[in-house]
Formats: structure tokens, C-alpha cells, sequence
């Protein structure tokens, strides 16, 4: 009977180290796909589909306003969750943040009007790149 008890044991442990492991790999990186519909970004919880039709403005920054955060985390150069900035405090609009690098160039995008939603891939050039492709997509109009 006790040697169940360390099998049963030795299962628990070795399954949350699987399920750690495999949300640190979903939490990693930005994983982003642009269709011909629109732009999706999953990072480990977090998730977000804008259609191209409800694209309001893409702009290229430094830096991200300061905010609060309602839930995600900051770990290293990662920024990611459910942010309010501190001048909307008093309302309930939420501001998706999916930053892989701080130190480079962040993607602002608002859509729905005035959603705000910031991201960047972990390489300066990817993130260049879905800039342009968003820039252009914004200045196409849907056929």
C-alpha cells in the first residue's frame, strides 16, 4: 500500500511539472497569424482576433504608456495580460498587452473604435514586418 502511494505521488509530480512546462512554452513568445480576414494573437491565456474592418489605427512606438495591471504577468523583457491605463481608470476599457521585448519597438493598434491592444515579437524585424503588413491592410480598403 505505501508503494502506491509514492507511484500516485511520482504521477503528480512528474504531471505538474508537464503542465508548468508546457504553459511556460505557450507564455514564451507571441504566436500571431495574419489571414486575409485579420490578425490573431495567442499567447498562453491571452487571445485576440481583430478583423481588418475594425482596424482604427496602427502606430509604431518606443514605449508602452504606463498602466495598471489587471491580470497577466512581467517577467524579464516580457510584458503580457490585461492592462488599464491610468488615465481610463475610472473606466472599464481594457488594453491588451502582448510585448515579447521591451527594449524594441511596440505595435499600437485601435480597433472597435478605442480598444487599444500593444504588441511586438521577440525580433525587432518581425515586428517591422507585421507593422508594415498591418499599415498596409489599414490603408487598403475591404473590397
Amino acid at each position: 500500500m505505501n508503494k502506491n502511494g509514492h507511484g500516485l505521488w511520482n504521477f503528480l509530480v512528474v504531471l505538474t511539472v508537464i503542465v508548468c512546462l508546457l504553459a511556460f512554452v505557450l507564455h514564451s513568445k507571441n504566436w500571431t497569424k495574419v489571414d486575409d480576414q485579420g490578425l490573431k494573437i495567442i499567447s498562453g491565456f491571452y487571445y485576440q482576433n481583430i478583423d481588418f474592418s475594425e482596424l482604427d489605427s496602427v502606430e509604431l512606438l518606443e514605449r508602452i504608456p504606463p498602466m495598471e495591471r489587471l491580470n497577466g504577468f512581467s517577467a524579464f523583457e516580457k510584458e503580457k495580460g490585461i492592462f488599464r491605463e491610468f488615465k481610463d481608470s475610472l473606466t472599464d476599457k481594457k488594453v491588451y498587452v502582448f510585448v515579447d521585448n521591451l527594449d524594441h519597438s511596440k505595435i499600437k493598434l485601435v480597433h472597435h473604435d478605442s480598444l487599444k491592444l500593444y504588441v511586438n515579437l521577440k525580433d525587432s524585424l518581425d515586428t517591422e514586418q507585421l507593422y508594415q503588413t498591418l499599415s498596409g491592410k489599414l490603408e487598403t480598403p475591404p473590397d
